[in-house]
């Protein structure tokens, strides 16, 4: 299973007859559509670094990182080096 993005989550809720009271929750923290967001993961999993897990694109996906102490605060547990940084904030910028 993988991890769900803010926007994904949504998107489920909704398919799911969700209740309004969590739409309401959703527009207070998704800053992407559906759209951008599904081509945003794609980009980030077409980097095809192992050191990128999916719940951290989905957490890239909600927070839209866009320098390196972003990115660093969502990679706790693996270091990523300076190009890879880079790397994923050119990648995020084009949906910012």
């Amino acid at each position: 299973m993988k991890a769900l993005s803010l926007i994904e989550a949504k998107k489920l809720a909704e398919e799911n007859n969700g209740k309004e009271e969590l739409n309401e929750f959703f527009k207070k923290f998704i800053n992407i559509d559906q759209k951008k967001a599904d081509s945003l993961r794609k980009d980030l999993e077409a980097l095809d670094n192992h050191k990128i897990k999916s719940d951290q694109i989905a957490k890239i996906i909600d927070f839209l990182p866009s320098d390196a102490s972003d990115v660093n605060k969502i990679f706790t547990e693996v270091t990523l080096d300076e190009n890879e940084i880079k790397q994923i904030t050119s990648i995020v910028g084009k949906y910012n």
